[in-house]
């Protein structure tokens, strides 16, 4: 098989042995993999990659087919439009995956488009309800909401019942915003003058949270899954006190086996039948091939995006 690598922070495409199944794993056979933040932090030396992950091969989040199965496997797979997070290595022709981490993938939906699903969804969702436990009727205030995750949050808490306000940078894409189900967008100098919001899905860091802080609601809930624009700021401990609100974080990556598998349970179980009818969106900002990852992991760091960025993975050689 055909996999990006890293090495002194530079991307190259090496050919490896395809991996074999363990009992309970399967092997996916990749269409598409989709890039995110995490890649780039790789790249950079400072987010390794979890224990049992490729540690050298970037690439979280994937779609393809079962190519080979477990010998425990008893699910027939063999053949299946599947997706899938991962610790790593998805960014290549083959990527081993947990059976139980699969999630069966609408038959009407691109491979570009479901390789951009499964890391920002699964993400969206853990943090808004497993974390946030967001309610119908909550207003949840959504920072960096044009990136991968923020327009899945913005989606799924519109599905669940919730008053959605996202945050930009600029006023591109606020139509967009309020096409996937967003009721108010604003720009971050806006944000301090908002009406207090009770779930802050936290994309950017600092810059955001810095001004959000001050617009929490009783009992409000803070998650932090992004820092982009800075990861230190200063607390007012006397709001949180005030308001009786919480600050928690949540990463998916680190997570145990068993942990990644009750997610990908809830997302199957609630976020695919709903992309199955046309629900939810996958925003494409762009797709590019494997074997110009450069270009696009170039292309993932500059600002302006709306969706997903996507590598394209044709064949059994990536390098034409």
């Amino acid at each position: 098989m055909w996999t990006l690598t890293i090495k002194e922070g530079a991307l190259e495409m090496l050919e490896r042995d395809t991996p074999q199944p363990g009992p309970l794993d399967v092997v996916v056979a990749v269409r598409a993999a989709g890039v995110n933040a995490a890649d780039l932090m790789q790249r950079l030396g400072f987010y390794p990659a979890p224990a049992g992950a490729p540690p050298d091969a970037p690439g979280m989040e994937l779609a393809g087919v079962v190519s080979a199965v477990g010998e425990r496997v008893i699910e027939p797979l063999l053949g299946r439009r599947v997706g899938a997070i991962v610790g790593g290595g998805a960014q290549a022709t083959h990527c081993l995956v947990p059976s139980e981490h699969l999630l069966f993938l609408p038959e009407q939906v691109s491979w570009e488009e479901a390789g951009g699903f499964p890391e920002a969804f699964s993400t969206a969702y853990d943090a808004l309800v497993s974390q946030g436990h967001l309610a119908t009727g909550e207003r949840v205030l959504v920072s960096g909401a044009t990136g991968g995750v923020g327009v899945a949050g913005v989606q799924i808490a519109h599905a669940l019942g919730a008053e959605v306000i996202a945050v930009t940078r600029t006023d591109e894409y606020h139509a967009a915003l309020r096409a996937l189900g967003a009721d108010e967008t604003v720009t971050l100098d806006e944000v301090g003058s908002l009406k207090g919001v009770d779930v802050v899905l936290e994309l950017l860091g600092a810059a955001h949270l810095g001004v959000a802080q001050r617009i929490l609601n009783p009992f409000a809930r803070v998650v932090v899954i992004g820092v982009g624009a800075g990861s230190r700021v200063e607390i007012d401990l006397l709001n949180v006190m005030r308001t009786r609100s919480t600050i928690t974080g949540s990463t998916l990556r680190s997570r145990s086996r068993e942990e990644k598998a009750h997610v990908a349970r809830l997302v199957g179980d609630t976020l695919v039948p709903r992309w199955t009818r046309g629900d939810l969106q996958v925003p494409l900002a762009r797709v590019f091939d494997l074997r110009d990852a450069e270009a696009a992991y170039e292309y993932f760091g500059a600002p302006g995006k709306f969706g997903k960025v996507v590598l394209r993975v044709e064949g059994e050689s990536p390098l034409g």
